[in-house]
């Protein structure tokens, strides 16, 4: 059932962004609540505000003081969703400080808060900056990774705001999270670094041609969105995807099995919050098993002539490589998720792969009669190394991803506990 959402908006110039995302929001049934910062009305005006939300807005601690909303507000909302997060704002949230309505909501709010940060490449870079990201994601905040792109005036870079939709989508993921069993974690990916593999690899033959697959990279996706929901730092390396970068994720882009081989290794490896190894790592790409053993310099053409017979050569095998690296402590992934797309999912040929690829858990999914690649629905069998067996029926990719998390979560053990 829809909720209460505390729009926060930061001044800056990607305020009139969050026009959108308060109508994705409003239009979904959740009752938004906007709390601009003085200087954030500078940009979209109160007036905007109020018509697209139907609510009072307030900037400062004294307008109607008699319903004390600088308490109230944070304390009724369900969420506290602050789009564009600038980096002073992020700074005086980190510090503590309520010197508007805005951060006052933010120090009396008990419900989970994301930040979608906006700013200049060299403000996000600043190491104040990443310090203050680095405590509110220790206190149980959702910091998103801000979109690289294009910013103000001619500059380019890491800063830009995630799109409303994507940002929206990382909302209603943690609204959802409200239904969970009593007692489990809203958030029990906080302080987990995760990758996930998305897209279908392609092999050159040449200059034009390529050996390659249908995969959409929208389970890949589906699998970093709710990632990020549960607060976890993701990295997608994405394969030849042709779909918006989910919010708060950082996203590599390669093309061959070799070039994701070498992307996953790196992500995988000594990174992210803590430097250590990822948490977990999730193959849900389609890569191709073999690629062309010679890569011609020039078009093949067409010229009369009986080609020659394409020779091919096997490709590494990623999964298992990163099963191989954990048998030498320490090292690799705690936990390994495969993927096996298959047009006949026998249960026995299941627990051959999962055994042969040394993961934790193989993910088996159809495809084909509407399911698999390029469509919004999916449905699985999860195998576990310890012989569990996780039906998930037809449904929508999020929600097999989801399953995917709780599986994993189970085996990680309770989030990391915050710092004292």
């Amino acid at each position: 059932m829809p909720g209460r959402v505390v729009l926060g908006v930061g001044a800056g110039i990607a305020a009139y962004k969050s026009c959108e995302l308060l109508r994705l929001l409003t239009e979904s049934g959740y009752r938004v609540r906007v709390v601009p910062t003085p200087d954030a009305l500078r940009f979209v005006g109160e007036a905007t505000w109020a018509a697209l939300s139907g609510e009072p807005v307030t900037t400062d601690v004294w307008t109607a003081v008699a319903e004390v909303p600088h308490v109230r507000i944070g304390q009724s909302a369900d969420l506290v969703l602050i789009a564009p997060a600038t980096a002073d704002l992020m700074a005086r949230a980190a510090a503590g400080m309520a010197g508007d309505l805005l951060t006052a909501t933010v120090l009396t709010a008990r419900c989970p808060v994301i930040y979608a940060p906006a700013m200049h490449t060299e403000m996000w870079e600043h190491p104040a900056t990443q310090a203050n990201v680095s405590l509110l994601r220790d206190r149980g905040a959702i910091v998103l990774e801000p979109a690289v792109g294009r910013l103000t005036g001619a500059d380019s870079g890491a800063g830009r705001l995630p799109e409303p939709a994507e940002i929206f989508a990382v909302a209603t993921g943690v609204l959802a999270r409200r239904g969970r069993p009593e007692g489990s974690p809203p958030l029990d990916l906080a302080g987990r670094r995760v990758v996930v593999s998305a897209g279908g690899t392609r092999e050159e033959i040449d200059p034009v041609r390529f050996i390659g697959n249908w995969s959409s990279g929208m389970q890949g996706y589906a699998l970093a969105r709710t990632a990020v929901a549960r607060g976890a730092e993701v990295v997608v390396v994405a394969a030849n995807v042709a779909l918006p970068d989910p919010a708060g994720v950082k996203v590599v882009r390669v093309v061959s099995a070799r070039d994701m081989q070498d992307a996953v290794a790196v992500a995988a490896a000594h990174g992210g919050i803590r430097g250590d190894d990822a948490d977990a790592v999730v193959m849900a790409a389609a890569v191709a098993d073999y690629r062309p053993a010679t890569r011609n310099a020039a078009k093949l053409k067409k010229d009369g002539q009986r080609p020659e017979p394409l020779a091919l050569t096997e490709n590494p095998d990623i999964l298992a490589g990163l099963a191989a690296r954990r048998a030498h402590p320490p090292g690799g992934p705690k936990v390994l998720v495969g993927f096996a797309a298959e047009t006949d999912a026998a249960a026995q040929a299941a627990r051959a792969k999962l055994a042969r690829k040394g993961c934790d858990l193989l993910v088996v999914n159809p495809v084909g009669n509407g399911l698999g690649f390029g469509t919004i629905d999916n449905e699985a069998v999860v195998y576990g190394a310890d012989g569990t067996v996780t039906q998930v029926p037809r449904g929508p990719k999020e929600a097999l991803a989801h399953v995917v998390w709780d599986l994993v979560a189970a085996r990680l053990g309770p989030p990391r506990p915050e710092p004292c």
